[in-house]
């Protein structure tokens, strides 16, 4: 007869024999990504990356330079052509007001975009809480998420942009001498419901447009190309939008511009200059199209940068 410990040991052998069994049978893939928003403080402000999706895009044809350089330079950031890439937004809460910089592609650019309003929701935000928004420029995969089937996504929410980014696009006679429609169509469309409203309100040069939020014009990407300078706490963080597209390349070599550039050469000066300022002052930048997060700092290295990804945080 078994004694009460040989029992015990065959139950629990047993136990673990079914155990093993079950565990052949493979759970399904869930095959759907976290929600995509991250949270930092910046001093007394909270900051909240948006994802509004990625999308593939063939940086070896819209790079200036040989695609067989963008290439190698991709392969060791073990990276490939058509490169998936972010679209990010970036909203600030400053404790007094919700401002919200860029609003992603929303319908503009196909099914891989579009989630901006799904993770603000999932953030813990809805749009009508948005006070203002503060638009980089005016390209489809940054002014979309304005608009969903023309009425506006922010109902509350003031819209504030260079008026040499609205004055170029928002131009009837600019858009009949372009050969390319598209872009004025989708800017027109993005920001007619806020211009209908007398909710869209441009600003001119650098100027402070709520405390802490510095607008700061670089052109050359588009005419009234803006970056937006956060500060709290004496920390800073500029929001750079479209002055970096593909950092596996553009880090390294920051001369190497891309098609979407209206001025190259300007494109690259600004890119260069913005840099420079953010590596010798220590502070963060958050990118449309760096990996989502698409947040951290830069130092300086040879004649090009090093990015240094922030380090994640649970805000304790």
């Amino acid at each position: 007869m078994k004694t009460i410990q040989q029992r015990t040991l065959s139950a629990l052998a047993l136990a673990a024999a079914c155990f093993a069994g079950s565990a052949l049978a493979a759970a399904p893939m869930a095959k759907t990504p976290a929600p995509g928003y991250s949270r930092i403080m910046l001093g007394q402000f909270e900051i909240t990356p948006l994802s509004d999706g990625t999308v593939d895009l063939p940086v070896d044809q819209l790079l200036a330079q040989d695609a067989k350089k963008t290439a190698a330079a991709l392969a060791a950031s073990h990276l490939k052509t058509p490169l998936e890439t972010s679209d990010n937004a970036y909203l600030v809460n400053t404790g007094s007001k919700l401002v919200l910089i860029d609003t992603g592609a929303g319908s503009f650019f196909g099914p891989t975009l579009g989630k901006l309003v799904a993770n603000m929701q999932a953030a813990g935000y809805q749009p009508g809480q948005v006070d203002e928004i503060y638009i980089t420029h005016f390209h489809g995969d940054h002014v979309g998420g304005l608009v969903d089937n023309s009425a506006a996504v922010f109902p509350n929410a003031t819209v504030r942009a260079s008026k040499a980014e609205s004055d170029y696009w928002l131009s009837q006679a600019n858009m009949d001498k372009a050969k390319d429609k598209a872009p004025f169509q989708g800017a027109q469309a993005a920001l007619g419901p806020y211009v209908k409203a007398g909710r869209f309100k441009p600003f001119e040069g650098s100027v402070e447009l709520v405390p802490g939020i510095r607008a700061n014009p670089t052109g050359a990407h588009t005419p009234g190309h803006t970056t937006y300078l956060v500060e709290s706490g004496g920390q800073k963080l500029l929001v750079i939008g479209d002055l970096i597209h593909v950092a596996a390349v553009q880090m390294d070599n920051p001369g190497v511009t891309i098609q979407f550039d209206s001025d190259q050469k300007a494109a690259a000066r600004a890119r260069k200059k913005e840099f420079d300022a953010a590596a010798k002052g220590g502070y963060m930048i958050g990118g449309a199209h760096l990996q989502f997060p698409g947040l951290g700092y830069l130092a300086t290295s040879g004649k090009g940068y090093r990015y240094i990804p922030v380090n994640y945080t649970q805000m304790r």
